[in-house]
Formats: structure tokens, sequence, C-alpha cells
């Protein structure tokens, strides 16, 4: 079985390009292109494709427009492509809050180390979301590339004093609505455990997920957060910007040296590494630049999560989200070595189901809840509110 795709773009070099790089897997059939929204409008109801490329910037129709039409008429996941800009990021948003699935950099080279891992990158993608027909309207996200063994061993070098421990729909609500879950909530009571930070790790559909929430969350939220997401330097200043607006909380890309204070929520800059000094009562953070070519994610959920490990050993809440591979797993396994608590994103409301089922597969969840149940959830069990 082939997914059928659908190639959007004014340009003609990009659209052979993306073209040609889509056949060469045999899952994968362009069945159609255009060069206008409107095209893109007309073709996706004509060819009901499997998934449709888009890009945001488009005569006649623009690409976000095209994806609120297209999403009017009938489900079709979406993969943008867009610009590293921060107005590139502020569409790349609208194109998200339109009901885009997900997105990636036009110039390929921003996600990969050759053109060949940009290629094979492109293709698992595409492949990801067209795997997941959507419900509803909505999301934003972006991921770079799988894990590797590499941030592994970081993660090791990092901590070698401590010992290693030996489904499926797609929901995508309105980033500004509250919907449902599909299936029953199960009870929950809290665990009576004490904690002092609380660490979201996240990839693809990340952002979605975190927006969902970060904006549920109350205004006087009794500890600080830490949010890692897979995102590109220029889309994270924006991506914290629309969070802070948007939620009662405060919410800000990270700086160096920035003290970690309750009712704050920190994201990672994209392109760099975020740790954790100090103890689990004056605790900071420090901003590090990484060239390093071990590390594939920059930020990566390991790094951050290894760090909290070592300064607030048992006191870490810590939830992985929805993304492709499997970044935030050795860092989860030395927090739960320490007796922090692990919980991991169900594969019903993932858009990608990999990161959360890494850590069901290791054996280091301790919950599993739904997206519309998280926030709830840490309230719940921070007994709060």
């Amino acid at each position: 079985m082939s997914f059928r795709v659908l190639v959007v773009d004014d340009s003609s070099f990009f659209r052979r390009r993306l073209t040609e790089i889509l056949a060469a897997d045999s899952e994968l059939e362009v069945i159609g292109t255009a060069n206008n929204g409107r095209e893109a409008v007309e073709q996706a109801l004509a060819l009901r494709p499997d998934v449709i490329t888009m890009d945001i910037e488009m005569p006649v129709l623009d690409g976000i427009s095209a994806v609120r039409e297209i999403l009017a008429q009938q489900r079709i996941p979406i993969l943008m492509f867009s610009s590293l800009t921060h107005e590139g990021a502020k569409a790349t948003f609208d194109a998200l809050e339109a009901g885009a699935v997900d997105f990636l950099p036009k110039k390929f080279e921003d996600i990969a180390r050759d053109k060949q891992e940009a290629g094979a990158l492109l293709r698992e993608r595409v492949k990801a979301v067209a795997k997941k027909r959507p419900l509803g309207r909505s999301t934003f996200s972006h991921s770079l590339r799988p894990q590797t063994p590499s941030t592994s061993r970081l993660v090791s070098d990092m901590n070698q004093d401590r010992p290693a421990l030996s489904r499926s729909q797609f929901e995508r609500p309105k980033l500004s609505e509250r919907v449902s879950s599909e299936r029953p909530r199960t009870s929950f009571s809290a665990s009576g455990k004490e904690y002092k930070l609380v660490a979201i790790g996240t990839s693809t559909g990340g952002p979605v997920a975190l927006q969902r929430i970060i904006t549920a969350l109350p205004a006087d939220f009794p500890l600080p957060i830490v949010l890692i997401q897979h995102m590109p330097a220029a889309f994270t200043g924006a991506f914290a910007q629309r969070l802070n607006t948007l939620s009662k909380i405060e919410v800000k890309e990270a700086q160096d040296n920035d003290s970690l204070r309750p009712g704050v929520a920190y994201l990672a800059p994209g392109g760099k590494q975020m740790l954790i000094e100090g103890n689990e009562n004056a605790a900071r953070l420090r901003i590090k630049d990484d060239d390093s070519p071990r590390i594939t994610f920059k930020p990566s959920v390991d790094i951050t999560f290894a760090t909290a490990a070592k300064v607030y050993r048992d006191k870490v809440l810590a939830v992985v989200l929805t993304g492709m591979g499997s970044d935030g797993r050795e860092g989860a396994r030395l927090l739960k070595q320490l007796g922090a608590s692990i919980w991991a994103q169900d594969e019903a409301s993932c858009v990608v189901y990999g990161m959360p089922q890494a850590i069901a597969a290791a054996g280091l969840m301790d919950v599993e809840v739904s997206l519309n149940d998280v926030a709830g959830r840490i309230l719940t069990e921070l007994k709060h509110g």
C-alpha cells in the first residue's frame, strides 16, 4: 500500500525536487501538483490524497487560507513547508492554527547533515503524518532527526556516577479549543509524592500538545516547568511569545542563568542545549551552544532530563509527549532510577507515537495519559486547585 501525496508550491523547481525525493520511496506516490492555494483546494477535492505538502506564501490563494478551505471540506493531513525566519515562524503557527499537522523547513539542510539524510527524513515525516487520519481541526509541531545512540552515550558521559537501569486515531483539535477525549476518563488520584519541578519533552505534534497543557494551568501554578520541544532556533522565541500571550502562567524562551521560579515555564531555545544546575531550592538554567556531532537533537530532552535528575533527583514529574524517535528515554531512565515520576502520552492522542512508545517499551512509564487529561492530572498530582 502506498500513500498518495499532493505537492503544492508556487516554485516549479521545488515541486520537481520534492516529487523526486518522495518518489524514491515505494510507499509514497505523488498523484498531483498545484502551484497555488486555489489549485490545491480543487486538486484536494478531486484527487483525495492521503497527505498534502503545502507552501505558505503563494499567489491567488495563500497556503494558510488553502488549509482552512481544504479542512472545511475533508480531513487530510497537511504538512507545511516554511522559511526559517521570525516572520516565517509566525506564518507557520497561523497555518498550524488553521489545521496543518506539522511543518518542515524549505531548506532541507536545516534538518540534516547531507542530502541523503534530508531525503530520508522528509519521506519518513510524510509517511508518519499520512498514517494518522485527522478527526478534527488543528495542530502545530516540529521534530528533527530520529534518535540515535549518540544522545544515549552523551547522557551516560554526563552521569557516569549513576548506574544504568537494567492504536490509533489522530486527534487534531483547534488550538484555542478544549476538546473532549474520545474515551471515558479514568479516575485518578494523587500519589502523595513531593515535587519541585515539572519537565515536559516532545517533538512532532508537540506545539499543539504544549499549548493545550500550558494554557490550562492556573496563574498560581506552584512549580517551575521546563519545556523541551524539537524546534528550530528561529521558531522557539515566537512560540514562547505565543504561549505567553495565551496562558495564565508566564512562558519565556529560556536564557542562560535564568533562575527557576514557580509559575514560570521555560522553553528550551532551538539549536542549543538547556541544562539545570544548582540544587532543588536554588536551581538555574544554563544554555549551551552545542556543535557536537554526537548530539542529534538541539535541544535534547535526554540532556535536560539528565541534568534535572542530578539537581532534583526524585522530585521531578517528567512528561513525554508525542514525537518521532526516542529522545527522552535515556534521561527518563536516570530520573526513574532516582524515584522520579514518568508519564507518557497515550497512543490515541499522539500525532506520532514514537517518544512515548519508547518510554513505555523500556518499562519506564508510571502513568499513561491522554493529552486532554494531562493538565488536570498534573494539578491533581500536585494537589493544587
